[in-house]
């Protein structure tokens, strides 16, 4: 479980010190947390959506869930305020080292026709974001059990300054970004 955690201070925090030419360690960024976001528009309709979206999450993020709700009433989308329209889990600590190293040792080499993720996905201020089409892809889901192919948000969020420096820190944590 920690070892990802042991491979981030033993490894990649003194390659990333010695690359950007650091003053301090402190400077070295690291991975603060892991945003997991499921949205599912289709609860409105059926709250029993949520229930499933929920386990389905925990067992995938080890965590519990929590219920995002609409912050305005849309009437185009039949949206009231305050309604459940997705979940999410922010991980952080040794669960957050754990998903990390399920998400890119077990879970992304079983997409079909994967290349790897996409490089230019940063924010401009270090974090990093993407999606995935299914949830079957994470081997805690077992595709008999599932009431419908959900997709789900994953987004990086580090202490790096720059895109540079969180690419070089993900990369060496193993993140399989595409080719150019």
């Amino acid at each position: 479980m920690a070892r990802m955690k042991d491979f981030y201070k033993e490894t990649v925090a003194p390659a990333l010190f010695k690359k950007f030419g650091y003053k301090s360690v402190m400077q070295t960024p690291k991975i603060d947390k892991i945003v997991v976001n499921v949205g599912c528009g289709e609860a409105k309709e059926n709250a029993k959506i949520i229930d499933n979206v929920m386990a389905e999450l925990a067992a995938i993020t080890g965590q519990k869930p929590v219920a995002c709700r609409s912050k305005k009433s849309v009437a185009n989308f039949k949206l009231r305020e305050g309604q459940v329209i997705g979940v999410k889990v922010t991980l952080r600590g040794d669960i957050m080292y754990e998903f990390l190293d399920r998400l890119f040792n077990v879970a992304l080499p079983r997409v079909r026709d994967f290349r790897g993720i996409n490089p230019n996905s940063f924010d401009g201020r270090g974090n990093y974001s993407f999606g995935l089409k299914e949830q079957l892809i994470f081997p805690e889901i077992e595709y008999d059990k599932i009431d419908a192919v959900r997709g789900m948000d994953i987004n990086f969020i580090t202490t790096a300054k720059t895109d540079e420096e969180a690419r070089e820190l993900l990369t060496m944590m193993g993140a399989p970004f595409e080719k150019q």
